[in-house]
């Protein structure tokens, strides 16, 4: 069987996949894009996507319910049946026809099938229906097969076949009673989606929630989850886990025990490295892949990991950005165009270390860029923190009666620019991206008393911002 040549392969095609093959075929370069599931991977049909979909609904009923005038006219909640189909549409009821024809208009070759590594450059591909295709990269491959949710080695967990963020967001059904044990983002997410629709749901977290962001958003999260109905049970330690006929216990070491129809488990993430041949080519199965900022695996000269695989930020608008850079570094390398790698140019991903963007669905939304006061502190920064009660601007009375919310600038003293900036409360993940570019652009204080922001909006925080803080004058 002859091999067939690409100039680049792009083992997965979820949303980052997508990008390195869309932007490398732009640059010249014939490239094949494999994928043994659905294209477009876990963001369109088992996280990003339908995620939002589930939260919509109920974000929406509470909002009506926060204003006078529209809460007259809210009765009950959020319609199961309704939120689970518009879920459906969403996804595409889990058919990738339109992304495959996307992928053929952009020039790209899809080849489905399970990728495994045979040596440097060199693959196989077996299809479902066991038909095994040889490929060889001329100039380079691409691993972005993204991550699996990790399963903790907890006594009986595993032959509890509990959900993980796949089964949550893909449910035919909404169980009566559902415990999650995890208390970052798929956890609470997941808590105030199920919540919403009439789940009894017991929430389990070893520490704090979101105990990476600033700590008062994760206590207003907690806050909203209780008043929906949520237990939230901090400190816990399982001991063990097992299903009945109708329901799974878990039993903690302090002597709780929790039954619940369902448990989805979302404690964290691991790579999806194990069953790609990466043996073959000197690379321990199952481990992160460290790569460069070029995206380029360390020890390599063509191979490159873009997207959760590579563990920079788990988060698929930044694996996104990191394949805009990849695809572009790769076909400037085969073509032998000069590279752009200083440290805002072209080839490179730098703003996945230090300014990462994310938002929250959660009730309320919470919206963080960059770093907070405790990760700051901890890089070594000399920082001033500026607080703010979003309830004080004018804007927030429009939006609800009753807004609840916060906002925290961390500001680096010595440059006299802003390092890190969260904000909780409803509506507020469409004002990070002002929060993104001041700090990506490190724009100095001074300069941001000109950048007038609309009234009334929630966006007048920045300058409140300016003159709680008092430093950076015009």
């Amino acid at each position: 069987m002859s091999a067939r040549e690409f100039d680049l392969i792009v083992i997965g095609a979820g949303a980052v996949g997508e990008n390195v093959a869309d932007y490398a075929t732009k640059g010249g370069l014939k490239v094949a894009l494999v994928e043994s599931e659905l294209v477009g991977g876990e963001c369109s049909y088992w996280a990003c996507m339908p995620s939002k979909a589930l939260l919509r609904a109920g974000s929406v009923l509470r909002a009506a319910q926060d204003v006078d005038g529209a809460k007259q006219s809210v009765s009950g909640g959020a319609d199961r049946l309704g939120v689970l189909r518009r879920r459906d549409a969403i996804v595409h009821d889990w058919d990738d026809a339109s992304q495959v024809s996307w992928v053929k208009s952009a020039g790209i070759e899809l080849i489905r099938g399970h990728a495994r590594f045979t040596g440097p450059k060199r693959l196989t591909v077996t299809a479902d229906d066991g038909t095994v295709t040889e490929l060889v990269a001329t100039h380079a491959v691409t691993v972005s097969t993204g991550s699996d949710p990790l399963l903790p080695d907890i006594p009986g967990l595993a032959e509890a076949k509990p959900w993980t963020s796949r089964e949550a967001t893909s449910a035919k059904s909404v169980p009566a009673s559902l415990a999650i044990l995890g208390g970052g983002v798929v956890g609470c997410e997941m808590a105030t989606a199920y919540a919403s629709m009439g789940c009894r749901v017991t929430l389990l977290s070893r520490g704090p929630l979101l105990a990476n962001l600033e700590p008062f958003a994760g206590e207003a999260v907690q806050a909203s989850l209780e008043k929906l109905g949520v237990t939230v049970v901090l400190g816990a330690e399982l001991a063990s886990v097992h299903r009945t006929e109708k329901n799974v216990v878990l039993e903690s070491t302090q002597g709780m025990r929790v039954i619940a129809e369902e448990l989805l488990v979302a404690i964290g993430r691991a790579p999806r490295t194990m069953d790609l041949g990466l043996e073959t080519i000197g690379i321990t199965p199952g481990h992160w892949l460290t790569v460069d900022d070029t995206m380029l695996v360390s020890g390599f000269d063509w191979l490159y990991a873009v997207g959760d695989v590579n563990h920079r930020a788990l988060l698929t608008h930044q694996g996104k950005y990191q394949a805009r850079a990849a695809g572009d570094v790769i076909a400037a390398r085969a073509k032998g165009e000069p590279i752009d790698d200083a440290p805002w140019g072209r080839h490179v991903a730098t703003a996945d270390i230090e300014a990462v963007p994310q938002v929250i669905f959660t009730d309320p939304e919470v919206a963080s860029v960059g770093h907070t006061e405790a990760s700051a502190t901890e890089a070594g920064y000399d920082i001033r923190v500026v607080d703010y009660d979003l309830s004080w601007i004018a804007g927030a009375s429009a939006i609800a009666d009753h807004y609840e919310g916060r906002a925290r600038a961390v500001i680096d003293a010595e440059q006299e620019v802003l390092i890190g900036a969260t904000f909780v409360g409803a509506e507020v993940g469409e004002m990070l991206q002002a929060a993104t570019i001041a700090v990506v652009g490190k724009v100095p204080l001074k300069r941001l008393w000109h950048a007038v922001p609309a009234y009334p909006t929630l966006s007048e925080v920045w300058l409140r911002f300016l003159e709680a803080d008092g430093r950076g004058t015009a």
